[in-house]
């Protein structure tokens, strides 16, 4: 089972990766639009917290230790952060709906929270690959990043 957990982590950062991707693809689209980042939403909002959510539960047969575990559901709360800086930043936006100097202060926060998700999963995926590697009694140390003794 930490072979099938490793590997849902290892997509999870996969879909982190290609959700900046996404977001620079949206960017850099002209001419900009509402279509422009419906592959960075979409993404965003369903790939990620399904991967999330698939991987810890993976990670919790795999009997990985409880922070390892909450680590592996944190994409699903940062993901839930970004739909809330977004519409905190909408809420600033002027009378004809263009942002105001409040709101990109506020929608710029999107994109440090997008590096905590990459980092978050990022940190998932090597102690997955911690845990995998270990044998059942050195896991938590592992999964810990502490070293583990060799018996």
């Amino acid at each position: 089972m930490r072979k099938v957990y490793t590997v849902f982590a290892g997509l999870l950062l996969a879909a982190a990766v290609l959700q900046m991707y996404l977001a620079a693809v949206g960017a850099f689209d002209k001419p900009q639009d509402d279509s422009s980042f419906s592959l960075h939403s979409m993404n965003g909002m369903m790939v990620i917290p399904v991967l999330s959510l698939v991987a810890t539960a993976a990670a919790a047969a795999a009997k990985a230790p409880g922070r390892l575990i909450g680590l592996t559901v944190l994409p699903v709360g940062l993901v839930i952060v970004q739909s809330l800086i977004v519409a905190l930043g909408g809420l600033f936006e002027d009378s004809t709906g263009n942002t105001t100097p409040v709101s990109l202060a506020i929608l710029g926060l999107h994109a440090i929270n997008g590096m905590a998700v990459l980092g978050v999963c990022g940190m998932v995926f090597r102690k997955a690959r911690q845990l995998m590697s270990a044998g059942p009694a050195s896991s938590e140390a592992a999964a810990e990043g502490r070293p583990v003794r060799a018996s």
